[in-house]
Parts: C-alpha cells; structure tokens; sequence
C-alpha cells in the first residue's frame, strides 16, 4: 500500500533501515540505481541483439502528428542514453549495482553499432523527419557525459557511421526555438572528437541564447516566453554543456571563461527554483507541454550535482532528499510501466490523455536525466550525506529557511 505522508514513510524507513545496519542514504542510492536498470533494461537488452523495433510496444498520443513512426526508437534510445551515461561511466565492480551498470554499458555498446549498422533490424532511419535531429543531439550529448566508455570503445567502422549519419543531419533546419541547440550539440560533439563541424550552427544557437535570456534565471524558448519546463528538458543544460565544451577546445571565439560563468550562473539560479518547487510532501507543480516528461524537470539541479557546481544555500542532502521523494511518489503509482516494462503516456501513471501530439512512449525516456547524480560514486557526499529537508517543507513547518532573492545575470 502507498505510504501518504512522505515524512513519516522517511522516518519509518530510517527506524527499519537502523536496525538493519543499512543507512538511508544508501538506500537512496539502491532505489535510484534500481529504477535506472528497470527503465533502461527493455530498452537495452532488445536494441543489443538488434530487436527494439521488434519487442518494443509502441504507444503514441492520441492526437499523433502522423510524423513517421521510425522516430519513435532514436527518440527512445538517445534520451535514455543522455541520462545513463554519467553513471555508465563509472568502472566496474563485484557490487549487486556494478554488474547492473556492466551489463547496460555493453548492451548499450551494442545497441550503439545496431544504431548505424544498416544491415542490422534497429538500424536508425536517420532521415525519417526533423525529429531525428532533436534525439540524436541526445545521444552525442551522451558520448560528451562518457566519451570514455561511450565513444572511444566503438570501433572504427561504427565512428565512422556515426559521424557520418550526424553530419548528414545537416539537411535539416531547426525550428526557431530551443531546437538551434540539437544541431549545436551535434557539432559541438563532432568538433570534441577532432571532426569537421559546422561553426554557423553552433554561433547561432550560442547568439540567439544570448539573446532570447529574460532574466532571474529564465530563458524564452524562441522569440516568446513561455512558462513551462523547457529550460529543463533542453535549454539550460544544453547550452551549459555546449559552451564547457567548447571552452575546453579553444576553437570558439565567441566562448570564454567569462561566457561560461554566466552560463553557469543563470542555470544555478534557475536550478534554485526547481528546488523550491519540490512541495512538503515531495510533488512538484505541473504546468506547461509536455507534462508526460516526468522527472527530466530536474535536469539543471542534478547536472549541477554532478558537476559538483550546485548553488550556495542548497544541500547535497535536501536535493538528493526531495528529489528522492518526488521520484517515490511518482513512481509509486501504477501504470507507468506497461507489463513488459516500457514506459507508458502519463506523468503519474498511465495517462495518455496528457500526451501532445508530437509525443510517444519512447519520448518519455527523456525522464532518466534525473539519473545524472549516478555518474557521482557511492561514497561521494552527495549520496553519503545526511538527508535533509528541502526548503517548501522548512517553510511549511515554521522553521527558518533561506528567503529568496532576484537577479538579471545579463
């Protein structure tokens, strides 16, 4: 039966987890590394031996686009990756988590030369729509999260594909929104390993970011504002990681350390809202298109966990425990997943009814960029530190908290 009161369902846990010598914080870790496999495991194990478009139970919004289909497994497999790449990082041990995250990487590996292999059955139709561009700014985004252990282990036939099919991605033109930032990636990503890029591409994401911040922390998407989570799921992250990378190469003059430090400033103040918004009893407001993405609301604060980078007055332990909770409580309802384990339309179960039209179930792996605090070890503070309370519930209780501020960051 769910538990209704998160902060009792804690202090329960912590009475339970006590008497069994196991700390909380661990037990953070094993729910998150846990719904991590159980997400990525259909996904993976299928697209390894070339059998994704085969097994995958399809799902799309009932008000569908009737954009070709085929873009429903980039879109799958490029989110996913995204999120589990930092922790695919890690190296291997004998751990019950270890051989979890050994065996995804070489599915995920696999999966990688399946992508581009055209005599393969989970071969990518890299030209089915526009859409393709969107999600393969996912998956180059994940070989700069792990180039390590993503990238260099591919052999020299499925680089050479990759490149290839990236660059053919050229063809398309991006819609004038957050979509400047997929190309950027792409190039971006094309110009780490040392291959031609396009600079246009990257200048002119970089330009119109520029130009389209509001302020506090807030970037329109486009020409006009729209209040929703898209400078999570995309924006802010993107844009982060595109102008770090390219600092890193020295090839972009448009770029320098001071660049990135507003950047970077901007997604620390936005990343102070998302905590915020994280309620007494571990929910979050939803508001805004695509609802159906779950818990990659929280991609700027976790990126921020793994780059070590978080914003002063917020805790290691507050996020990894209101995050926790949200993530309990989210997926805790049935419905979620299908009965063979894929995700299913909704926020909090099955909801298909809250899906747009250009959404799928594949869409929804997007959700596992939550997951970026995994590429952080187990005994880093983030996952060893005490849980704390995060700041609705302080406020909520009648206990001092940090009081809010407001600032341009031009």
């Amino acid at each position: 039966m769910k538990c209704m009161n998160v902060k009792v369902c804690l202090l329960i846990s912590v009475f339970v987890l006590s008497l069994s010598g196991i700390n909380a914080q661990n037990v953070d870790r094993k729910y998150w590394t846990d719904l991590a496999y159980k997400m990525s495991q259909p996904i993976l194990s299928n697209m390894a031996k070339g059998e994704l478009k085969k097994n995958m139970n399809v799902e799309l919004s009932p008000i569908w686009d009737n954009r070709n289909i085929d873009v429903v497994y980039l879109e799958t497999f490029g989110r996913l990756m995204s999120g589990i790449a930092p922790w695919l990082s890690l190296p291997d041990d004998n751990t019950p988590e270890g051989k979890q995250r050994k065996q995804l990487r070489e599915w995920a590996l696999l999966s990688c030369r399946n992508a581009v292999d055209p005599n393969s059955p989970d071969y990518i139709n890299w030209k089915a729509s526009a859409q393709i561009l969107v999600d393969a700014s996912y998956l180059a985004q994940a070989f700069l999260r792990a180039p390590e252990q993503l990238w260099e282990p591919l052999d020299d036939q499925t680089k050479e594909r990759f490149v290839s099919e990236f660059k053919g991605l050229r063809r398309y033109l991006p819609a004038y929104n957050n979509w400047l930032l997929f190309p950027a990636m792409v190039e971006t990503f094309l110009l780490s390993i040392g291959e031609d890029y396009d600079a246009y591409r990257i200048d002119i994401a970089i330009r119109k970011m520029e130009e389209w911040y509001e302020s506090d922390g807030w970037y329109a998407d486009g020409p006009h504002f729209a209040f929703d989570y898209y400078n999570g799921y995309a924006i802010q992250p993107m844009y982060l990681e595109i102008v770090q990378t390219l600092l890193k190469t020295k090839r972009a003059p448009r770029v320098n350390t001071e660049r990135v430090d507003i950047v970077t400033k901007r997604i620390q103040r936005y990343s102070h809202f998302l905590e915020r918004m994280i309620s007494p009893e571990g929910t979050f407001p939803v508001f805004g298109r695509s609802m159906t993405y779950r818990l990659a609301v929280f991609q700027p604060l976790m990126l921020l966990a793994l780059q070590e980078n978080m914003p002063k007055q917020i805790t290691e332990g507050q996020v990894r425990a209101g995050v926790t909770a949200a993530m309990k409580n989210m997926f805790s309802v049935e419905g979620n997943f299908d009965k063979d384990g894929y995700l299913q339309l909704g926020f909090a179960g099955h909801q298909p009814e809250l899906a747009d039209y250009y959404t799928n179930n594949g869409s929804l792996y997007i959700t596992s960029l939550v997951f970026l605090p995994l590429g952080l070890s187990a005994d880093h503070s983030f996952w060893t530190s005490e849980p704390e309370d995060w700041t609705s519930r302080k406020a909520w209780s009648g206990r001092s908290f940090p009081k809010d501020y407001a600032t341009r960051l031009k």
